[in-house]
């Protein structure tokens, strides 16, 4: 059996990507009041920069954007599958008694 904890094209990995697709339909109430408006932020910022410096202050929220999106992948990635394989040895090590 190879190493779950290593991060490769797995059944685990297919599961981590089918509920961050889950997850961004914001299916339920509580999902939607917790969800960040990014857009509708950047916007409220934007509106209230002047125009000279607008496209600069737009890049650098395409950014923050793009960097916190990579981080909360990172962190699902990484949390979600070693919580799966601790899940995993307990159960196996209840199986072993």
């Amino acid at each position: 059996m190879s190493n779950l904890r290593v991060v490769n094209e797995d059944i685990l990995k297919d599961w981590l990507d089918f509920r961050e697709n889950t997850i961004a339909n914001l299916t339920c109430a509580e999902d939607k009041k917790h969800f960040i408006c990014f857009e509708e932020i950047s916007e409220n910022i934007l509106r209230n920069v002047p125009e000279q410096n607008k496209k600069y202050v737009e890049k650098q929220l395409k950014q923050l954007d793009d960097n916190f999106f990579d981080y909360i992948c990172y962190l699902n990635e990484k949390y979600c599958r070693n919580g799966f394989c601790d899940g995993m040895k307990l159960i196996s090590r209840c199986c072993e008694e």
